[in-house]
């Protein structure tokens, strides 16, 4: 696997939830007008973050709402709850050549490089807390608005 958009996705739902959940009821079709994203696919994220703990449904009236303060949820948790599990961040090439001394040896060269970038990547991500995005973001939405009256 690649990179995908999932913890970008993710994270915006989870932002907008930090931000706007006490304020109205969040719904898939609310989560799908933010983000640009059909709400099937808003409804499959905010699935995977309620298995991992993240979110919460209330039955019958719906809605959705964090399941955890934003200080207790780490940009590694999201990661971890939306990305394809036992796949590589960093897929090798499919075809090395055998005959090759270099297209026999990459994949052995590269594998223990590549889980050191994919364990530090997720040591620092575990470092991000949901509470310090919401702070940005809160402080990119001032500057703009401050911008904006000038």
């Amino acid at each position: 696997m690649q990179f995908s958009s999932r913890l970008n996705l993710a994270s915006h739902i989870l932002l907008y939830l930090a931000a706007y959940q006490d304020k109205q009821k969040v719904t898939s079709e609310v989560l799908a007008d933010t983000t640009g994203v059909n709400p099937v696919n808003v409804r499959k994220t905010l699935c995977l973050l309620k298995e991992a703990g993240l979110v919460q449904t209330k039955p019958g009236v719906g809605g959705t709402s964090l399941a955890r303060d934003p200080k207790d949820i780490t940009l590694a948790d999201i990661f971890d709850a939306v990305e394809d599990k036992g796949t590589d961040l960093f897929p090798m090439h499919q075809n090395p050549n055998p005959n090759c001394p270099v297209g026999r040896t990459i994949k052995d060269v590269m594998d223990a490089r590549i889980k050191v970038l994919e364990t530090s990547m997720h040591q620092e991500m575990e470092q991000m807390t949901l509470e310090e995005m919401l702070e940005d973001m809160n402080h990119e939405i001032q500057t703009q608005e401050n911008a904006s009256k000038k």
